[in-house]
């Protein structure tokens, strides 16, 4: 078979590795630019297909993201992710012309309510969204939780206090990936491939095999999202790129009884984004999402997660959808590093590029992340990348802006919000209450102190080190701990 050249291979073709292609191929109309992988509508388990797309700047924050010095990098790169939404909307859906569908979904407006369905670190979180709001000048506005649109909850579930968060936005991921795939059919410069084996090639550069040709280009940009890790090290196993694990999460799309005109949703909680209702273009609504970290991704949702997630959506935000239709279900793995941080910009090998980690965040942050990664692959010497995303290069040090004593403690608050969102109520004699919550800690603990000196777990990964995956998380920080000594120069 012979090998077709190009400059620039994207490998991945979520919502990140779709908009670095553009981005790349609107940047230099001269460039050849190959992006592989599946198109949209496969149900391949990834993130973006099955992603709620809220696009918010404040919907991400908690009481932990203010406290930490990532955290607040993280809050920056979604402001400025937010600002280049309306421009970028704009170009790609001119770049589709006809091809894309006259409705995406797009609006602004969030409601953040605040209930008792969780744990104290509920309040805290709310608090913290009015403080960011405030130090970076965006709305967030008082309002009245029986006025909020399309929320009906069970009067034992009902929210005390909501935030009117105005300059949220959202889109309808599905329909938002069709356009960008319109968009893609109309760059000459841009040719897609089915997904494919990624290696060296003889002599530099990088190959590209799949069932439709052979590729082979100076540099690749590996966006892979959950799958990342996997390519990478078949490609350089003593590569020290931070390793991107799997959030698997569950959402569905149901009918109901009336058009939704903004978000509704909970603060951050129990390791998850939080619950949320995000209306779709087609009038349906989007219900979303429940979150447990994996080792590597997972193909189906479970019964557990969606029986979860529909008894939280039916009594928190809306019983009336319980006579509501299933539109469709969905299930995706967010791409989550072993630090919790994204994994963006050049690795320690020459012309090799990676964009993932980015967790919750991909679609939202896609704009910004592919324009700078196009500017930086296009520019004539490789340099740090600008902003907020200095930070999080692929072979840095594992980043640890808590202390195991404050990351076990946030997991075990996490934990207990999980509980009381289960329903969850200890007998109330004795100490219970207060022993439940010592045995939440102590096991938190316990599995914190299991990992190799130099890791401590994000609390979004929590799960996998208190479950029975624990040994297997340690083993892999431990491995990527001593590969990263290995390359120190």
């Amino acid at each position: 078979m012979s090998v077709q050249g190009a400059d620039v291979l994207v490998i991945g073709a979520g919502a990140v590795g779709r908009s670095l292609a553009f981005a790349l191929a609107v940047a230099d109309p001269a460039l050849r630019v190959v992006l592989a992988g599946a198109t949209a509508g496969s149900s391949d388990g990834a993130a973006s297909g099955a992603a709620g797309a809220m696009l918010g700047a404040l919907g991400e924050v908690t009481d932990r993201t203010g406290r930490t010095r990532h955290g607040r990098l993280r809050t920056e790169l979604a402001i400025e992710a937010a600002g280049r939404w309306p421009l970028w909307r704009e170009q790609i859906r001119a770049h589709a012309g006809p091809a894309a569908p006259r409705h995406d979904g797009y609006g602004t407006g969030t409601f953040m309510v605040l209930n008792a369905v969780s744990s104290a670190m509920d309040d805290a979180s709310h608090a913290a969204v009015a403080r960011t709001a405030a130090e970076y000048g965006l709305g967030c506005e008082d309002t009245v939780p029986a006025d909020i649109p399309g929320y009906r909850p069970l009067d034992n579930d009902r929210a005390l206090r909501a935030w009117y968060l105005p300059a949220e936005g959202f889109i309808d991921a599905r329909a938002w990936l069709t356009t960008l795939d319109a968009a893609l059919t109309a760059l000459p410069n841009l040719t897609r491939i089915p997904p494919g084996t990624l290696t060296v090639a003889p002599g530099g550069g990088y190959l590209v095999t799949t069932h439709a040709g052979v590729f082979r280009a100076p540099r690749a940009v590996v966006a892979a999202g959950a799958w990342t890790t996997p390519l990478l090290q078949a490609l350089d196993p003593d590569l020290p790129v931070v390793p991107v694990l799997a959030a698997a999460g569950t959402a569905v799309t149901v009918t109901g009884p009336q058009t939704r005109p903004a978000v509704v949703r909970t603060p951050n909680r129990a390791y998850a984004c939080g619950l949320h209702a995000v209306p779709q273009a087609d009038g349906t609504l989007y219900l979303g999402a429940s979150a447990h970290p994996a080792l590597t991704p997972t193909t189906r949702l479970t019964a557990g997660a969606l029986r979860f997630l529909l008894d939280a959506a039916l009594s928190q935000l809306d019983h009336r959808l319980a006579a509501a239709l299933i539109a469709r279900t969905h299930h995706g793995n967010r791409p989550l590093a072993l630090d919790g941080h994204p994994v963006i910009g050049p690795t320690s090998r020459e012309g090799l590029w990676v964009a993932s980690g980015t967790h919750r965040d991909g679609l939202h942050a896609s704009p910004l992340i592919a324009s700078t990664l196009a500017d930086a692959l296009l520019a004539p010497t490789t340099t740090p990348l600008p902003g907020p995303l200095a930070a999080f290069t692929p072979c840095r040090e594992l980043i640890s802006d808590l202390t195991v004593k404050e990351a076990a403690a946030e997991a075990a608050a996490h934990h207990a919000a999980l509980a009381a969102e289960s329903r969850m109520r200890p007998p109330l004699t004795g100490s219970w209450p207060q022993a439940l919550t010592d045995a939440y800690a102590a096991r938190m603990e316990n599995a914190y102190a299991a990992m190799p000196d130099g890791y401590v777990p994000p609390p979004d990964l929590a799960p996998l080190a208190y479950e029975d995956t624990g040994p297997a998380l340690a083993e892999l920080a431990a491995a990527h701990l001593a590969r990263h000594d290995r390359a120190r120069p």
